[in-house]
């Protein structure tokens, strides 16, 4: 069968299961002929051999069952980067896209700034400041290890020096030596019973890297607390959230101390990030 048949028929079978099953199809055919997309278009009349074919079908059958793009894919797309991803990881999204650009124009002014990025996952945040700030000094933690493992993978295909990994419960095991400029999470925030958790890509994603508690602030009130004694004064905590937790998140970041605490808009007009300084 020729490519432009296999993708009208592989749109057919995953029009049920996804919003974008024409791109999606075009995704998987292109990865198991080991071609860009514009292959498909350029020769559509080429007939994939069998071993591609049931590369396709296999694929096919899994994003019908509701597996993420990303990991049947390993990898994500993130700025400029090119990111491995596995089932350890969370699958980084567009809205932590605007928490790397807010914090390099807040680092604009600061030289080889200190920066610690907590939960770290697939590396994309630390990996994205790190290649964008080459003088800085990041240390980038999370607790789980195989996460830990694809973070330094893809730090490694991008020559990076300037990032430490470790292996971290949020604060337990970050020195306390040199306090930080900039301390930044995509940490966890949706509620433990939200419906959302057994729908679409989410099903398959780590759960600890996305639930957190009855009102899903729990691993953020966790960064709020212990982020001062980590800070230089007039130092920014800085951390993405749900849509609708903007004000709960600033009135806890002021019940904490912080000054200047405001909220980042994303591309929809939903609060998305909270920051604000530790007092000089």
């Amino acid at each position: 069968m020729q490519i432009n048949d296999l993708l009208r028929q592989a749109t057919q079978q995953l029009s049920g299961s996804t919003d974008s099953a024409r791109l999606d199809a075009e995704l998987l055919l292109a990865h198991c002929l080991n071609k860009p997309r514009s292959y498909l278009f350029t020769w559509p009349e080429v007939e994939p051999d069998e071993t591609q074919l049931r590369c396709f079908e296999s694929l096919l059958a899994q994003r019908k069952s509701g597996q993420p793009i990303a990991y049947l894919l390993g990898y994500r797309e993130f700025r400029d980067l090119k990111l491995k991803v596995t089932a350890d990881t969370l699958i980084p999204r567009p809205e932590t896209e605007l928490l790397v650009e807010t914090a390099l124009e807040l680092l604009t002014e600061t030289p080889c700034p200190q920066i610690l990025e907590l939960g770290t996952g697939s590396g994309a945040i630390a990996i994205a400041l790190a290649k964008e700030i080459p003088s800085a000094r990041i240390i980038s933690c999370d607790i789980s290890s195989a996460a830990l493992r694809v973070a330094q993978s893809n730090a490694g295909q991008y020559q990076l020096s300037n990032i430490r990994f470790l292996q971290s419960d949020w604060f337990s095991n970050i020195p306390t030596d040199k306090p930080f400029d900039l301390v930044i999470s995509n940490p966890p925030y949706i509620e433990d019973n939200d419906p959302h958790l057994k729908q679409g890509d989410v099903r398959f994603e780590p759960v600890g890297a996305l639930a957190s508690g009855q009102d899903g602030l729990d691993d953020i009130r966790h960064l709020i607390t212990h982020s001062v004694q980590f800070l230089k004064q007039g130092g920014t905590l800085m951390f993405e959230h749900g849509y609708d937790q903007g004000g709960k998140t600033i009135g806890l970041m002021q019940q904490a101390e912080y000054t200047s605490t405001r909220c980042i808009k994303d591309l929809a007009g939903h609060d998305r990030i909270t920051l604000g300084y530790t007092q000089l």
